[in-house]
């Protein structure tokens, strides 16, 4: 596992990479939004977010 640290619009975000496969904290990525945490909380309530979680690709 590896992680290293992008700038998006003067924010900074870690990625971290498992099994080939780059994951970004979305924690950080709200950093800069009014109420950041609780975006994450309404987009995980999306049914849409939901049925895109549950998708695999084999």
């Amino acid at each position: 596992m590896k992680n290293r640290i992008i700038s998006v619009r003067d924010t900074e975000v870690a990625i971290i990479t498992r099994n080939e496969q780059d994951y970004i904290s979305l924690k950080d990525r709200v950093q800069g939004f009014d109420g950041g945490s609780a975006l994450i909380g309404q987009w995980l309530k999306n049914k849409d977010t939901v049925l895109f979680l549950g998708v695999r690709d084999n």
